[in-house]
């Protein structure tokens, strides 16, 4: 495992309530990278053997089971990506049974990545991405994250718009957060620095809400945020039964990015239901089988936990 992947796959995983489970995250690793045929792990490929690192342990699958053509396994996008050939080839090519089980019959490119990709215009997308995102024309810097990562350019700018430029944080904040008594500092702009004292964190709402209570440049403040590291006490969603075919379950936590499946509809076994997101890892679950869709549980932007019923079949 590459060192500067190590920091970042042990943040996913502790976004995905794995953190305990190390150890067998980085054996899952291994076995991953093995499964690829023991590839060089450099950005982005080193990405893609922690995203199935990551969803193995979360499944609780053994490299086995995800090489046996008889258990189904929803794999995550980047993983597809990397065996159609678009981050390239490795010496000798894929090993041809997980390709075949990974892109069920889609083919898969030999060719030099971007070979066949379109000319761009890069002033028109400029004044495109600036318009589509609501945001003053971006440098050549911002472009061209724009270019090369579009979704996470625009979940990026989503989320500066809501928290402001969490950039300017210290690292340890940024992932931790602070403890109480504990102070920063952040320049917000050349010249500009603000001095935060956390004092104290109240007790969780019953909405899943807390009071945080600080200094800002000394001046006392108090805001009331979600904590995520609570659940509220809402109505838990239904749990896919272990067992049944024609329920389909979520095969770890995330957020619902994108719902295919519209109840009443046919689907027809390796059709796309939905897609699931988390820590920039996108998964997408396909029907195992023909069948209709009886109702669908979740809508695009759910927050779900692993095994959560997500499409039920007819």
């Amino acid at each position: 495992m590459p060192g500067g992947q190590f920091t970042n796959l042990k943040a996913q995983a502790r976004s995905l309530g794995l953190e305990e489970r190390w150890h067998e995250v980085a054996q899952a690793y291994a076995d991953a990278n093995m499964m690829f045929g023991d590839i060089v792990k450099v950005t982005p490929s080193s990405k893609v053997v922690g995203d199935m690192a990551l969803m193995m342990v979360a499944q609780g699958l053994t490299r086995a089971q995800v090489e046996d053509p008889a258990v189904e396994v929803a794999f995550p996008e980047s993983v597809v990506d990397m065996l159609k050939g678009n981050l390239g080839q490795p010496p000798g090519g894929w090993p041809a049974p997980i390709q075949r089980k990974v892109l069920k019959g889609e083919p898969a490119s030999t060719d030099r990545p971007g070979a066949h990709m379109p000319a761009v215009d890069i002033e028109a997308v400029r004044q495109k991405a600036s318009k589509d995102l609501n945001v003053p024309p971006l440098d050549d810097e911002d472009l061209n994250g724009y270019l090369m990562y579009p979704k996470v350019f625009s979940d990026y700018v989503s989320r500066h718009k809501t928290y402001g430029p969490v950039r300017v944080l210290p690292t340890k904040t940024f992932f931790y957060g602070m403890e109480p008594g504990e102070e920063i500092s952040a320049e917000i702009d050349p010249g500009k620095t603000l001095e935060v004292r956390l004092q104290a964190v109240g007790e969780t709402t019953e909405e899943g809400d807390v009071r945080v209570f600080f200094e800002l440049n000394g001046q006392p403040r108090t805001i009331r945020v979600p904590n995520r590291s609570a659940a509220a006490k809402n109505p838990r969603r239904l749990k896919a039964e272990s067992g049944n075919p024609l329920h389909v379950g979520a095969p770890m936590p995330g957020v619902v990015a994108t719902v295919a499946a519209q109840a009443g509809k046919p689907v027809r076994a390796g059709d796309l239901l939905l897609t699931i997101e988390a820590m920039k890892m996108e998964t997408g679950i396909h029907a195992d089988r023909d069948g209709n869709v009886k109702a669908v549980h979740v809508a695009p932007g759910a927050q779900i936990d692993a095994k959560d019923l997500l499409v039920e079949l007819g």
